[in-house]
């Protein structure tokens, strides 16, 4: 949790804030005013999680990934959920039925999406290893399958969005960050290992 807190922090102050920040480097600390990265946060916790499992619980460090695989789609859903409430990572204007103050409830979708989400991944948990897949078989691949969808939902979501996040050749970073998520995601599945053949 805390380098959750840490990563999202630091991703915001020096990717997308970095000049507000550098006026008062204070202001770095005043956590309750908001500024903060879901990947940055996402990606400092993983690593910070595998050196500690690759230290204490050598070995089993794809187990306990699956084991967070939903628990990361229930909080990302969540947290799109206090986004709305927050009014930040707005859409664009639309004369949708669904429009909340005129614009594109981007946070709802990313909630919906990544509910949908969970719901597959809780449904994988509770099936037995034999009965899914080949590639769904072996330990970690919940989570990698985890990786794939959410980085779907997330660049679905991005189209919709307005607020400025430091588009690179036109497309958000996030955006950029869910593609290279989804070929991450889409590799570690495929060098899952082959079951054997039954006689």
């Amino acid at each position: 949790m805390i380098s959750a807190l840490v990563g999202a922090r630091l991703f915001h102050v020096f990717y997308e804030s970095y000049s507000f920040y550098q006026e008062n480097w204070w202001r770095v600390f005043y956590l309750w005013n908001g500024g903060f990265v879901f990947y940055g946060g996402a990606f400092l916790s993983t690593i910070a999680g595998l050196l500690y499992l690759r230290h204490y619980r050598p070995g089993e460090e794809r187990t306990y990934l699956d084991l967070f695989a939903p628990v990361c789609s229930l909080a990302y859903a969540l947290g799109r959920t206090g986004c709305l409430f927050a009014g930040c990572c707005f859409g664009r204007y639309c004369n949708l039925p669904w429009a909340i103050q005129g614009r594109h409830p981007t946070q709802l979708y990313a909630s919906v999406w990544e509910a949908g989400v969970l719901l597959i991944l809780l449904g994988l948990e509770k099936t037995k290893k034999k009965d899914r897949v080949a590639l769904l078989r072996e330990p970690g691949s919940v989570f990698f399958l985890w990786m794939v969808l959410h980085g779907f939902g997330r660049m679905i979501m991005e189209n919709f969005r307005e607020d400025f996040r430091g588009p690179q050749w036109g497309v958000s970073i996030s955006s950029w960050l869910s593609l290279c998520l989804i070929l991450l995601g889409a590799y570690f599945l495929a060098k899952q290992k082959k079951p054997a053949c039954e006689a």
